[in-house]
């Protein structure tokens, strides 16, 4: 194995050897373009973002700046949405459903070095792959480790650290990421915390 086969397979390998350093300069060529482009210029947007990542659905919107290792080792669903500064560190697969949200400043890691000092200085490192599933909202500066898959339609509260695999239909906040509660059907009612809605949100005018 070459060391983009080892990283793809999530042994320890080499970054800087057998191309992978020229593939993320030529990513942070495309990002750099990107993020140079208006908010507003959506058709150019949706162009570039699209030789960024290796699979994108319909309605991907990222807002500036936005940075990752390589771009092709992302998929992302119908109807994503990230706020600003988001970081995707792709060494391992990154596969993100449909109807995601993220706030601002969320950062999905994938990569990794042994604890060790002598291992972490023979300059190995790893990557292991991360997913998460449908209707997923991370709040503000969450941060997702190696390894981990969310859960549909869980809630990540704002400045979590999440270390370990969350469940489907919960909200889980914290450092370390924990379960706070399920989410329920009487959740329905409310935008936020104990205000209910005012309005039918299932009339879309």
């Amino acid at each position: 194995m070459n060391q983009k086969e080892r990283m793809l397979a999530g042994l320890p390998y080499q970054a800087w050897r057998d191309g992978l350093a020229e593939e993320r300069i030529a990513v942070k060529k495309k990002t750099q373009a990107y993020n140079m482009v208006c908010s507003g210029e959506r058709d150019r947007r949706e162009e570039l973002v699209r030789q960024i990542l290796g699979k994108a659905g319909k309605r991907v919107h990222i807002e500036s700046p936005f940075q990752c290792d390589y771009g092709w080792n992302i998929e992302v669903g119908d109807y994503f949405y990230a706020n600003h500064n988001l970081i995707i560190l792709d060494v391992g697969k990154v596969t993100i459903g449909d109807n995601v949200m993220f706030a601002t400043n969320v950062s999905i890691l994938t990569a990794g070095h042994p604890i060790h000092p002598e291992a972490r200085n023979s300059g190995y490192e790893y990557g292991i792959p991360i997913t998460i599933g449908n209707n997923v909202w991370l709040g503000g500066n969450v941060v997702v480790n190696p390894g981990v898959t969310i859960g549909d339609n869980a809630v990540i509260g704002a400045g979590s650290v999440v270390t370990k695999d969350i469940p489907a239909n919960v909200i889980a906040a914290g450092v370390p990421c924990k379960i706070i509660r399920e989410i329920t059907e009487d959740d329905k009612k409310y935008y936020y915390r104990d205000r209910e809605f005012d309005i039918d949100y299932s009339i879309n005018d």
